[in-house]
């Protein structure tokens, strides 16, 4: 076995499905081996407040070292995990295939799996992660929505932070009356027959957030790849579960996997490619469901089928080439790499796409919000999500450009928010899309 990870990490299926999964001992045993590991070697010391936390509980214990560490206190350096897999796929030397068989995401995952099981897992934050039944809600009273969501609100969002847990600091998403999928079938795009990429068909997943929170991200999607000759269609079968993975809940996972899979089933079958507009969910469409349902034949079919946004306007440009009519973008971007866009290992796809428009000007800012989807709003956790966001932040307050953007929506509105704690001013935060469309004169 050679050390130093020179081989591609590989990640084995989850296995969730076992009853030894959920054998508080065996995992215990687990976690008392890997924090080992970890404790030996501390390269992810700096990647989120996990590894933090761990290392602090061995160096406090009597002995200095992991046996002395109650087993209850591991519990704290679980919570502070965001599931972003940056210490799988850019830090730990020992993961897959390496003998010592590490992958501390997911040993993170079946934890929480374990505490969903015992019902340790909060109802309010239950209830946070139900994004389509919460959308749908949102969505017939939008104005009010907004307005009791608004940070400073001194009269809801007290009350949100006793009910549902939620720090009223934290900036949270708008909603909106139309969803995508209502607006996208109104206001069907003009195919560019004249482009290079006239002939391609692709699906655009719609995703619980671009449907209900950002419309406007996948209107732009659209019109881009309109412009290049794609025909689209939108298609919505329901959330890709991200938000109850964060909870461990792999059986909800699993049917919302079959469930969309079933959905875009036939359009795989007439030859569409499939579009995520967020990265979070194409990483869930392309990695985390073959690893829950590795028998699954349409889950496996949608994961070679599908695309990251940004990826697939790329790959338009290097085997057909792109339609004309771009044009420069005043002031530059700092542009914000996603997490779960690395975790996808397709390269910075964003900072490529938009670098296609001529003149650009990218900065490009890649390390970890610390937004982690629904974790990084809670009131345990926000304070812990800007400190890890900080030197983003940072980073795009000095870079000084007029746009600031983020393949991921929730990533790009808390590193806006870091730079107002810092002092600055940021622009409107923004998806490289709907530069990427302004370029075309589009938006």
């Amino acid at each position: 076995m050679r050390e130093g990870s020179l081989d591609a990490p590989v990640r084995h299926p989850l296995g969730w499905d076992r009853p030894d999964f959920y054998d508080e001992a065996k995992l215990d045993a687990e976690l008392h081996r890997v924090f080992d590991i970890c404790h030996g070697c501390r390269r992810c010391f700096n990647l989120c407040d996990s590894f933090p936390r761990l290392f602090d509980l061995v160096d406090n214990a009597p002995t200095g070292e992991l046996d002395s560490v109650d087993s209850k206190d591991f519990k704290q350096v679980v919570n502070a995990c965001t599931l972003c897999d940056m210490c799988f796929l850019t830090k730990c030397p020992y993961v897959p295939p390496h003998e010592f068989n590490l992958d501390f995401p997911h040993l993170m995952l079946r934890y929480r799996a374990v505490e969903l099981r015992k019902h340790k897992v909060p109802l309010a934050q239950r209830q946070l992660t139900e994004t389509d039944r919460n959308g749908k809600l949102a969505s017939l009273a939008p104005a009010i929505a907004n307005w009791a969501s608004q940070t400073g609100n001194a009269v809801t969002r007290p009350l949100m932070e006793r009910a549902l847990d939620v720090d009223r600091r934290a900036k949270l998403p708008k909603f909106h009356g139309r969803t995508f999928a209502l607006r996208a079938k109104a206001e069907p795009p003009t195919i560019n027959a004249g482009a290079p990429g006239f002939g391609r068909k692709a699906v655009l997943y719609a995703t619980c957030f671009v449907n209900y929170n950002g419309p406007d991200i996948g209107m732009a999607a659209r019109a881009v790849l309109a412009r290049n000759g794609v025909e689209t269609v939108v298609a919505y079968p329901g959330c890709c579960g991200m938000p109850q993975l964060e909870h461990g809940d792999l059986a909800r996972v699993a049917s919302n996997a079959r469930t969309v899979a079933a959905g875009l089933k036939e359009y795989i079958d007439k030859g569409f490619d499939i579009i995520a507009l967020v990265p979070s969910c194409a990483l869930m469409l392309k990695f985390e469901w073959p690893l829950i349902l590795p028998g699954d034949e349409s889950v496996k079919r949608l994961s070679a089928a599908t695309f990251d946004l940004s990826e697939y306007v790329v790959d338009i440009a290097k085997r057909e080439g792109l339609a004309d009519g771009l044009r420069a973008i005043d002031g530059g971007v700092s542009l914000h790499i996603a997490c779960h866009a690395r975790a996808q290992n397709i390269g910075q796809k964003a900072a490529e796409m938009l670098r296609l428009i001529p003149g650009a000007d990218v900065a490009v800012i890649e390390r970890c919000s610390g937004h982690g989807g629904s974790w990084g709003v809670t009131k345990e956790n926000f304070d812990v999500a800007v400190k890890v966001g900080k030197p983003v932040a940072r980073q795009a307050m000095n870079a000084a450009k007029a746009h600031l953007a983020s393949e991921c929506p929730l990533a790009a509105d808390h590193i806006a928010q870091g730079v107002e704690l810092l002092g600055g001013t940021p622009p409107v935060p923004e998806h490289p899309i709907q530069i990427f469309a302004r370029a075309y004169g589009l938006a």
